[in-house]
């Protein structure tokens, strides 16, 4: 009989936490945490891709992080324009499709524009799409699509919620990382992570190589996703399937 090989997660979702925590036990502002948090996406990009990941989201700014220090926000804006100005052109030669997620209304003219360019130079990639939720919230994402259905006069049903959720345009994560060693969803994708398998990694997020990914993924691939049913059921269907092969 043929050895079916473990399932690769289709899509995986990351709240990258612990950079200000890395630079303040290195003696840095926290800013230098944020761009060493760059390098380890930019890490993180390359072994999706080579590990067939089709979709990577990750959380880069909440809603709730605009209460951090002044100098903080200001440095994690300047950073995330200079990221696009690099990395953009890198992501497309890879194949990667870039969806930014969130609430534009706070953001500058410079940083709308830096965004959308972005998306436009790398709608044509198909390797894998990378949704970056910046200036984003899970409570803000509901109630956001609440009020469109509502616009629209659409009743309000699970089934025309989740069309109108802004992550519509990929299936809902199947595994669910945060580093740094807490252990709380922080208000991301909280409508689409209802069947995603949560794992928690006590690296801070600059420590977060393509080995700590491995051991995710490893974890992800141990365990049994039954979507409400039994584990018999779940057997049952796996012979019906294999004697149908």
């Amino acid at each position: 009989m043929k050895k079916i090989a473990p399932a690769v997660p289709h899509h995986i979702a990351i709240v990258m936490d612990g950079n200000g925590r890395w630079a303040t036990r290195r003696f840095l502002p926290r800013v230098a945490g944020h761009k060493q948090g760059v390098e380890s996406l930019r890490r993180c990009v390359k072994a999706c891709v080579a590990r067939d990941v089709r979709v990577l989201t990750v959380f880069a700014f909440s809603s709730e992080n605009w209460n951090r220090p002044v100098e903080e926000v200001s440095g994690l804006m300047d950073l995330m324009v200079g990221a696009l100005g690099r990395e953009v052109p890198k992501l497309s030669q890879d194949g990667v499709r870039l969806h930014f997620i969130g609430e534009r209304g706070g953001l500058s003219d410079k940083m709308i524009a830096g965004l959308v360019q972005a998306e436009t130079a790398t709608a044509h990639n198909t390797r894998l799409v990378l949704n970056v939720c910046f200036n984003y919230g899970g409570r803000w994402d509901i109630a956001r699509a609440a009020a469109q259905l509502a616009a629209r006069g659409e009743p309000l049903t699970e089934a025309n919620l989740d069309a109108a959720m802004a992550l519509a345009h990929v299936p809902d994560p199947d595994l669910f990382i945060r580093t740094g060693g807490e252990q709380r969803l922080s208000n991301f994708l909280l409508w689409q992570s209802a069947y995603a398998e949560l794992y928690f990694s006590d690296k801070l997020w600059p420590e977060f190589d393509e080995a700590a990914l491995d051991d995710a993924i490893a974890a992800f691939q141990r365990r049994e996703r039954r979507y409400g049913q039994t584990s018999e059921q779940l057997g049952a269907a796996g012979s019906r399937d294999q004697q149908a092969a």
